[in-house]
């Protein structure tokens, strides 16, 4: 009988959610995705020491500021830990934008092409990539102009109904809804624990692919987020799932059937009317657990790329 991580992937595109090279390659997932939360530990790795001192010392060689250097070296490091990954996995690897550009769409735009550009000079193409936005407004806003650069973007840190609406109005390619951080909020705020079905994680997700189907767009939706292998196949049959390599192991030492829960059909029936930035703000703000999540997973963030940056900013420091 196969497991259960291989009877998965017959439903839904199985994306690691990791930067470490080891899982990646023990579970084979089509893509990767990263956050500045993985590759700060990625950083401790031992597998990544020899790719951050070459980065650092390129950095160094150039001679800058040290804060602007200690900037290039986390894009450099975020694209250099890419590159690795994007040789392991057959699909794309996604790499974030800086979560304190998340209300500045020029700024965030520019740090996109930056890191396109960065990869582009280490041989990967644009196409191997997905660009990480939050899904504020001025985010979805960056991604638009993006998208129609051939710059494909992932949003993240998506909790709303009006956050979904908006990203597939302006015709993302992929959105990240997410489960776990959504049922946390729930259990602290009601007391109660959720069963797969009555989990509103999960229902939340699954309300994003009946949006998309509803109103046909292409727009792909991926389950994130997780914290137990019961809300993962509850989620089989969403288009893709990013899953740590803890729940990747469960699944993969776990047999049984695996059945479709998620149907992506299209309901053909027309899209409603993009919303304006106005309704999005106003639909977005009466959920409360949306604007406290999204407002908590900007700063967790960007409190892991501050310290990643002083982690960078003390290796360069000791590297005479």
């Amino acid at each position: 009988m196969p497991t259960q991580l291989d009877a998965l992937k017959q439903l839904s595109l199985v994306v690691a959610d990791t930067g470490n090279l080891n899982a990646i390659r023990r579970y084979q997932p089509q893509d990767a995705t990263t956050n500045p939360s993985l590759i700060l530990k990625a950083f401790e790795l031992p597998g990544y020491q020899a790719l951050i001192d070459e980065v650092l010392a390129s950095i160094k060689a150039e001679g800058s500021e040290r804060q602007l250097q200690v900037e290039q070296a986390v894009d450099e490091l975020a694209v250099a830990m890419g590159t690795e990954i994007a040789r392991v996995v057959p699909g794309r690897v996604s790499t974030e934008v800086a979560a304190r550009l998340s209300f500045d769409t020029q700024a965030s735009i520019r740090k996109a092409q930056e890191l396109i550009e960065r990869y582009q000079h280490r041989g990967v193409s644009k196409e191997r990539v997905l660009i990480k936005l939050a899904a504020t407004w001025e985010g979805i806003r960056a991604a638009e102009v993006l998208e129609k650069e051939g710059i494909q973007c992932n949003l993240t840190l998506l909790f709303s109904e009006a956050q979904a609406q908006a990203c597939f109005d302006a015709g993302v390619f992929l959105v990240s809804p997410f489960v776990g951080r959504v049922t946390d909020w729930y259990k602290q705020a009601t007391g109660q624990d959720f069963t797969p079905e009555t989990d509103p994680g999960v229902q939340f997700v699954r309300g994003v692919c009946q949006r998309v189907r509803q109103g046909g767009y292409d727009t792909v939706v991926m389950g994130a987020s997780f914290r137990t292998t019961g809300q993962v196949l509850a989620l089989a049959g969403c288009p893709r799932l990013t899953i740590s390599p803890a729940l990747l192991e469960e699944l993969a030492a776990s047999e049984g059937e695996v059945k479709r829960q998620v149907a992506m059909v299209s309901a053909g029936s027309p899209p409603p009317a993009p919303l304006t930035e106005p309704e999005f703000r106003w639909g977005h703000n009466q959920d409360a657990m949306a604007n406290d999540k999204l407002a908590e997973g900007i700063r967790r963030f960007a409190e892991d790329q501050a310290r990643l940056e002083d982690l960078i900013a003390n290796r360069l420091a000791d590297d005479h």
